[in-house]
């Protein structure tokens, strides 16, 4: 009998069906949120959804490609800062000035790349963390845009989103939950693709995977404008809700990226299950220990702390090891059939 002829790859398990259908009714009742939830939890589910793929974005660059960053901000509050200025200098619908935003997060990220891709490890962090801090400082000194202070959207850019209060909240609720399930869906596609086995590789064993004839260099590069892009994008929409910006709320290192990768290390760091169940407790905690102030960040760093010690590879590692679960199918599985075997 052929090599080939006892076994059968796959790639969609039985566990990976019973999630995609369970995906697709929460997804189906998440759009309907307009007419079920009031505004207050659409907000909410809006912030969450912006976290959600604040957190897989970085878990791409840093769980991936083995790009540790603790800049993302600088791409955040960059996309916020155009957004302001393509709607009030230019007159760009804000709809439109999202992705606008985002493709001017790849331009600005390949000189950022070419520059601080010759550091490595600690360095490379500190280096990113050292380009925000320029972002934020160039735009304390754009007066047009409210300098150190900030500035607000006109009453006209937010009218162009929707007539009406209601619809702009629900318009603003859908373009977050898109942008959630967007990013989810490329960084499932991008991984799924021969680049993203490269990915894979590199995030394996580096060493292994240069062996093999896997140029680093430009993976890391593609995944480092890739992810910027996005993450501009979801900056211009974060701002975009809030209606305001200023250089230390659109550049805050806490906001939007230290509570990420709170909820990426804890959730799982290398899955894309793991930053989805990351933001949600994450979210939990927020809402139940907000209120005991500066207590709230020590229990956040204590559970962190607990997490790691578990569990290493995170929650979803943690679960996956035991079980052998995966719910996203990103790699092809050999299944031997006993009856066909001689």
């Amino acid at each position: 009998m052929s090599p080939v002829a006892n076994h059968t790859v796959v790639r969609l398990s039985p566990a990976t069906r019973i999630a995609a259908a369970a995906a697709l009714l929460v997804l189906i009742g998440l759009v309907c949120a307009p007419w079920w939830a009031g505004r207050a939890d659409m907000r909410l589910m809006s912030e969450l959804f912006l976290y959600l793929a604040l957190a897989s974005l970085w878990n791409l660059l840093a769980g991936y490609a083995g790009l540790v960053s603790v800049g993302q901000q600088a791409f955040v509050g960059f996309g916020g800062y155009c957004l302001f200025a393509l709607t009030m200098f230019l007159g760009v619908p804000p709809l439109l000035a999202i992705p606008a935003a985002g493709v001017a997060g790849a331009l600005i990220a390949i000189p950022v790349a070419f520059l601080i891709f010759r550091l490595r490890g600690a360095y490379f962090a500190i280096g990113t963390w050292v380009i925000a801090e320029v972002f934020r400082l160039t735009a304390a000194q754009v007066s047009a845009l409210g300098g150190g202070s900030g500035t607000s959207l006109p009453v006209t850019v937010v009218k162009s989103i929707a007539a009406s209060r209601t619809m702009r909240e629900a318009a603003t609720y859908w373009m977050a939950l898109g942008i959630a399930v967007l990013v989810l869906a490329v960084v499932c596609i991008l991984l799924r693709s021969r680049r993203g086995l490269a990915l894979t590789a590199i995030r394996d064993n580096e060493l292994a995977s240069q062996s093999l004839g896997i140029d680093i260099w430009r993976a890391k590069f593609f995944v480092y404008v890739i992810t910027a892009a996005a993450t501009a994008a979801v900056g211009a929409l974060i701002f975009l809700q809030k209606l305001r910006i200023s250089p230390d709320a659109a550049f805050s290192v806490n906001d939007w990226t230290a509570f990420v990768i709170f909820i990426v290390v804890i959730g799982g760091i290398g899955t894309i299950e793991g930053p989805i169940i990351g933001t949600i407790i994450f979210f939990l905690l927020r809402e139940t220990l907000a209120d005991l102030g500066a207590v709230y960040l020590m229990i956040l760093g204590f559970v962190a702390i607990i997490i790691m010690l578990r569990a290493p590879k995170g929650i979803w590692g943690y679960v996956r090891e035991r079980t052998g679960l995966d719910l996203f199918a990103l790699s092809r599985r050999v299944i031997i059939d006993p009856a066909r075997v001689k």
